[in-house]
């Protein structure tokens, strides 16, 4: 029959990625701890959005809660059309989290906002953001992370590790959810039956 037990594995496996991305997501706007930065808005663009707290957090959850569901409907047709439901919104949390992963990747590659030296004194702005097209990334030059920016003290590290963070959730999150549309699709082309190798007519 169809695995009940497989898809809430992997609806409970989504659950504290989603929780993880929400915090990251959250930590992201306060750097240093502090909300001064978020009042004044000298917060990372990418962070703002909170892509890892609407997209990887709450539409995952809300997958998650489908996939821990149990199966209760009689009838080979009731069968199908919850499959085609599964997959539906299967469908929509692979877009919302490769979506997230697409705009934290630009957030982490861009570097983060922060009051660093200029020609005319201390601004905000972006002073890691990659502008020339052969140059080297501020991610592959380490030594460059401690005197880039004057405040927040650490927004370097903080955001490396934290958009990091929610890229990797956001990447797991997209790959289960893609195992199960392709669980979800062969239980509704072969039935109930299928992972015991008994094809159930239409």
């Amino acid at each position: 029959m169809y695995s009940i037990r497989f898809s809430r594995c992997l609806g409970m496996a989504m659950i504290p990625m989603a929780v993880l991305s929400t915090m990251a997501n959250l930590l992201l706007l306060f750097p240093s701890l502090t909300h001064r930065y978020l009042a004044e808005s000298h917060i990372t663009p990418e962070a703002v959005w909170c892509t890892g707290i609407w997209l990887s957090g709450f539409v995952v959850l809300v997958a998650a809660r489908g996939f821990a569901s149990r199966y209760t409907k009689d009838g080979c047709c009731l069968f199908r059309a919850d499959m085609l439901c599964r997959v539906a919104y299967s469908c929509v949390a692979v877009c919302a989290t490769g979506f997230c992963f697409l705009l934290n990747m630009k957030g982490l590659i861009n570097g983060p906002l922060c009051l660093h030296n200029t020609t005319e004194g201390l601004e905000w702005g972006r002073p890691l953001k990659h502008q020339n097209i052969g140059g080297v990334n501020y991610l592959f030059e380490p030594e460059r992370w401690a005197s880039a920016c004057d405040e927040p003290q650490g927004v370097v590290m903080w955001n490396i590790v934290l958009f990091s963070t929610i890229m990797s959730t956001s990447g797991l999150q997209a790959l289960i959810c893609t195992v199960q549309i392709i669980h979800a699709i062969l239980a509704t082309f072969f039935g109930p039956g299928f992972c015991k190798n008994q094809v159930v007519p239409a």
